[in-house]
Order: structure tokens, then sequence, then C-alpha cells
């Protein structure tokens, strides 16, 4: 055999030997994992958070019946732009209409009354008992002035005994009658005090009734309070209604706000006078904009969540939205422009860090490649990315979670690549 043909017999068993060494390390060894992987880019985020929320006026007027009874008539419309002033209903108050006449005249004879008795009662009682007793008086004063005369007589002997005796009976008789009329005119004086103050008394309570009686006649005919727009008008003509039953609802709609329910752990995010974007599935193209205005102070339970009611100001111009409607709330939080992003899915937490698989190509850029696991720290968030505040450069692979557990120095092969910002577009 000649040496060339030695030589090429020994390389072809040299070749067949390191075929067979390499056929036996990959007969040992699990096929590479196929992952899908990403590159984080730069881009605009937005942390936002979104919830549901109530429109409700700020200034709301709510009318109530003050009175039961029947609705006469209805002067307007539900949704009409009022003035202040003009009448909106009027309720049946004909029995408080005859009761206010009755009373008004009631009213009227105890004025008379206190008058009256604050002049020293009627008149013509008030004559006949001073008069009586004035009269009793001189009676009383003319035979005491006898009295005296006759007592003067007897000591002249111009005067009998007898003639004093008899003037003096009647002086006694007339002491007697100016005491009673005295007490008459006394017990009259003070019965004209207690008729003062009854009088008195019965005025107060008749103008009180009085005054009762005319704010129902004029309860009567609901008004509007002030310039806005009858929002709610619960009631038509003929229908009856108690005390306390709703009869009009209205506000000026320019001045609105929405009443927000935040999830509780999303309240501690939230800041005054932060951006809000407001929509209604009534008008899907349309937005409002407004800013965030009262922070909750408690939470409540509101089905089966645990919220806290964020007040918020919003910009109604058009009167498009309308009080007790339902709407979606968008609360913008903070923006960060031109920042390195990653989707949320590529970061996983352990202990409270956040970590990637970063993919390590083979020094030949060809065929498998190495998964090594790293720490990033991360910033805001939008609902599908991550702001990359450091661990992570432009360019580089980032393995996004698929059918395997992803760990440190696995090996893998990237069957599809993509940029974070078109991951984040197919994943919204």
């Amino acid at each position: 055999m000649d040496r060339k043909l030695r030589n090429r017999i020994l390389l072809y068993l040299l070749i067949a030997g390191v075929l067979a060494y390499v056929l036996l390390e990959l007969s040992g060894r699990k096929p590479a994992a196929k992952i899908s992987a990403v590159t984080p880019t730069r881009e605009n985020l937005v942390s936002s958070i979104s919830s549901n929320g109530k429109v409700e006026p700020v200034e709301p007027f709510v009318m109530l019946a003050k009175l039961d009874t029947f609705v006469q008539k209805v002067h307007a419309t539900e949704g009409q732009a009022v003035k202040k002033g003009q009448l909106l209903l009027e309720l049946d108050v004909k029995d408080a209409a005859a009761q206010l006449s009755e009373t008004s005249a009631k009213l009227l004879r105890a004025q008379d009354d206190l008058r009256a008795a604050r002049a020293g009662g009627r008149a013509d009682e008030a004559a006949k008992a001073a008069g009586d007793l004035a009269k009793a008086q001189a009676e009383r004063d003319r035979l005491q002035k006898n009295h005296d005369a006759l007592v003067r007589l007897m000591a002249r002997q111009a005067a009998t005994q007898d003639e004093l005796v008899a003037n003096d009976l009647a002086l006694m008789k007339a002491q007697a009658e100016v005491t009673k009329l005295a007490a008459a005119k006394q017990e009259f004086d003070r019965g004209v005090r207690l008729d003062a103050d009854r009088a008195a008394l019965q005025v107060q309570q008749a103008q009180s009734e009085v005054a009762a009686l005319e704010a129902k006649v004029r309860q009567g005919r609901i008004t509007a309070p002030a310039d806005g727009t009858l929002y709610s008008l619960p009631v038509k003509t003929g229908d009856y209604v108690h005390v306390g039953s709703p009869l009009a609802e209205m506000a000026d709609l320019h001045k609105i706000r929405v009443r927000a329910f935040i999830d509780e752990p999303e309240l501690g995010a939230l800041q005054p006078n932060e951006p809000v974007k407001i929509t209604w599935d009534a008008l899907p193209n349309r937005s409002w904009a407004g800013k965030t205005e009262l922070i909750p102070k408690q939470v409540v339970k509101r089905d089966t969540r645990s919220v806290g009611e964020l007040l918020c100001s919003v910009n109604n111009d058009k009167l498009e939205l309308l009080p007790n409607i339902n709407v979606n709330v968008r609360i913008n939080l903070r923006e960060r422009i031109g920042v390195l992003s990653l989707p949320r899915g590529a970061v996983e937490a352990e202990g409270g860090r956040r970590y990637v698989f970063v993919v390590k190509k083979s020094q030949l850029g060809v065929g498998k490649s190495t998964l090594e696991k790293r720490e990033i720290h991360v910033g805001i968030a939008d609902a599908n990315n991550y702001e990359v505040v450091s661990g992570l450069q432009e360019g580089e692979l980032v393995a996004l979670p698929g059918d395997v557990d992803l760990r440190d120095g696995m090996e893998v092969i990237v069957v599809t690549t993509a940029a974070a910002n078109f991951q984040r577009r197919a994943n919204g």
C-alpha cells in the first residue's frame, strides 16, 4: 500500500472518529429551547390609573314637595334650559288657600282684641267701671263734708245728734260702695292685662299659622332657584306627591365633576391637579379633559371593591356630560419622554427586585445562545411597558417568557425578535 493511500485512510478514520464523538455528545444533550426575544427601545411612557366614575353637578338644586297634594300643572320639560324664577310646575293648594283666608280673618280679630286690651279694655266697659267708682267717691266725699259741717253746727247747737247719726250712716254706706267699686275696677284692670297677654299670644299664634299657610301656598308654585338645566323632572300632571317627594332637579351643567372610584392599592399614587381624561361609551369618539381635585381620605365598600372616591373637575362647555351617567376615567400620574422601555412580560420579580434574562449570543454569532439572569431597575410603568432606569443597554436582546421556564445559563435558540414598542402594540 502506497503512502498516499495510507494517509488518506488515516484521515478518513480521524474524521469518522470526530463525527462519532460529536454525535455521541449531541445524543446525551437535550435540544436547545426555542424562545422569542425583544430589544428595549426608547419611547414616551405615561403612568396612569384607569377606573370608572359617575358624573354629578357641583351645585345641584333639588326641589322637594313640602305638602301632600296633586301636581296641578307642569310647565317645563326635562332637559330644558331654564332661567331663575321661571315657573316649572304647580301643585294643588286650594285647601291651604282656604285655610289661609280663614286664619287671616282670625288674625285680624285677635289684633283688634289686642289693641283694645292695650288701650285699657273695651271703651264702654272701661268707662262704666271708672264712672261708677268716681260717682261713689263723689258721694262719699259729699257725705264726709256734711259730717264735718254737722260737727261744727252741733258745737253751736245748730244741728242735732240725730242728723249727725243719719249722715254718718249714709257715709258708711258710701265708703262701702267706694271700696266695692274700687275692687271691681282693680279686677277689671287685672282682667284687661290678662286679656292683653292672651290677645298677644293669640296674635302670635295666628301670625305663625298665617306664615305657614302662606308658605304652603307659595310652595304650590315651584320655580327655578337659578339659571341652569332641568335635568330631572320625575312628575307629571295629576301625580300625587307626598312630603319629601322629589319634584325636579336642576343645575348649571357647565359646572360638573366626576366621582371616580379608585381601587385601594392605587390610592397612594394620587395627587391633586393631575390631568384626567374622561370618556363615555354613549359618545365613543369624544373625550373630556379634567383634573384631580379632592383626594379621598377614606376607603368605602362598593360592590365587591374597596375604593376611594376621587373628585375630579371636568370641562363640560358643550353640556354633553349629563348628571348620574357612568363614565370611564383615566388619570395620568407621571410622564417620561424618550425613555428606554421594555414589555412588562419580559420583567420578573423576586424578593422585591426586578430582573430579566439577557440573550448572550455565541462568539460566532450563529446557532445557540445563552441566557444571563440580570437585575435591572425600573421607573414608571404604563399598562404594557416598564421604564428601564439601569441594567440594560439599547440593542441588547431580552428573552420573553414562553412554554419553558427560563433560567440563568440556559441554552436557547431565538426564533423571533421584536422591538419593545412593536411588542407593546401587539400586546395592546
